[in-house]
């Protein structure tokens, strides 16, 4: 004998307020709780025992959406399907589509933001942020990452720019490979943390090794390493003398990055409480060091005049100046020089053929070809990662007194005409 269905009515489902469950057939029933609330229930028999099913609120679902969706549940349980298991499976397929469709720039930005804490300042954020719109965003930005395969990260280090203004464009691997190099380590990385996440699956497609090797050349064969444009320290006394004549902020923090062999970003990030007169010492914090070591400079004579000299812009003479204000001051209430305000003063000087980071290279060269002072008593000048058994060595008392007598031999010889008094021709460390 057929069972019986369709007892339900609209107007019955609407009026029904006593709790309890009311069958409508076909394993479709009406529950009505204490409270009132009234849901859909499917009721079905799984190896010998009962399973319920919800299928939605009346309050969504009508009493034909309800049949309907039962009919849908019995066709499955025919087809020797469990329902509620296949519901479930549909829910995480839906859920994962939805998470692999989070787009490459999305990662990206969700990548940054989970680990600009543990980064060392916020210029590393923005080289990251940078390199990957410049290069990586215009290509692949827009696209879910879990299509970005092999043929697009090709695509992204392999895309046209240019070196220099009016040269034929080349592939930015042959062009610049360096940064190449970081974009694709920052691309697998970004790749890796979506995967982690569940937004993609599968090997990386910017690995390198075993994989870009066998399609890429090695970056150290790509062609010859370009440093950083330096001077001649032979010519360093006349272009120290030519500087010393021009007014401004700007002229004054590039002598004193000369002088003091520091980075650019140092010396402009520079603060009034990391500079001790008395001592004639400038403390670095760790957190503005690329090594991420706080680093202490001794300053020569000519490096502390130049600090002297930037007091009265920061009213340090009146005692108006807060602890924090930047010894080198933009010109921007508050803010420090641009980091492009050394490239512009060498235009202007036209050493277009020059880098403020290239008087590193000029001072490290006179250290080892017109000095005696040990080659790791200048990589510390330079705040450069010596060997762990070297540094034990070295960073003990002698290390700063030997740096202080090194960088004053260095400003002697920058502020002597050619360079070549007696005292400065050779330093002998003690």
């Amino acid at each position: 004998m057929s069972r019986t269905t369709s007892r339900l009515t609209a107007m019955k489902v609407s009026q029904t307020q006593k709790p309890g469950m009311y069958a409508d057939g076909g394993g479709l029933y009406l529950s009505v709780a204490k409270g009132g609330t009234k849901h859909w229930v499917y009721r079905f028999m799984l190896n010998g025992r009962p399973r319920w099913m919800g299928l939605g609120p009346v309050a969504l679902f009508g009493l034909q959406e309800a049949r309907g969706k039962a009919l849908d549940a019995r066709r499955l349980r025919y087809a020797g399907v469990d329902p509620i298991e296949a519901r479930r499976a549909a829910r995480a397929k839906a859920q994962t589509e939805a998470a692999q469709a989070i787009t490459f720039k999305q990662c990206a930005e969700a990548f940054i933001k989970a680990h600009r804490a543990g980064w060392r300042n916020a210029k590393h954020v923005a080289q990251w942020e940078a390199t990957l719109a410049t290069y990586a965003e215009p290509i692949i930005g827009a696209l879910p990452v879990q299509s970005v395969d092999t043929s697009l990260v090709m695509k992204v280090l392999e895309q046209e720019v240019q070196d220099r203004p009016n040269e034929t464009a080349s592939p930015l691997w042959s062009v610049k490979p360096e940064t190449a190099s970081r974009l694709r380590g920052r691309i697998e990385s970004i790749l890796d943390w979506a995967k982690v996440r569940g937004h993609r699956s599968g090997e990386n497609p910017a690995r390198w090794r075993g994989h870009l090797d066998k399609l890429l050349p090695a970056r150290s064969k790509v062609r010859r390493v370009e440093h950083h444009a330096a001077l001649p320290y032979d010519e360093m006394p006349e272009f120290i003398a030519g500087l010393k004549m021009l007014p401004g902020v700007a002229a004054r923090a590039l002598e004193f990055a000369i002088l003091t062999a520091a980075r650019t970003s140092e010396v402009i990030g520079a603060r009034w409480n990391e500079i001790n007169i008395a001592e004639k010492l400038w403390t670095v914090p760790a957190t503005r060091m690329k090594a991420g070591k706080q680093h202490r400079v001794p300053l020569s004579e000519r490096a502390l005049a130049i600090v002297v000299e930037m007091q009265p812009l920061g009213g340090i003479s009146e005692g108006q100046a807060p602890a924090d204000a930047f010894v080198f001051p933009g010109g921007k209430h508050g803010q420090p020089l641009s980091n492009m305000a050394f490239l512009m003063l060498l235009r202007r000087l036209k050493r277009n053929d020059l880098t403020a980071h290239g008087f590193r290279s000029s001072f490290r060269d006179w250290v080892a070809e017109r000095t005696n002072f040990p080659s790791e008593v200048a990589e510390m000048a330079l705040a450069h990662t010596v060997s762990s058994k070297v540094e034990q060595a070295y960073r003990r008392g002698d290390m700063y007194e030997r740096r202080q007598r090194m960088m004053a031999a260095w400003a002697a010889f920058c502020g002597t005409p050619n360079g070549r008094t007696e005292s400065n021709v050779t330093t002998l460390p003690e």
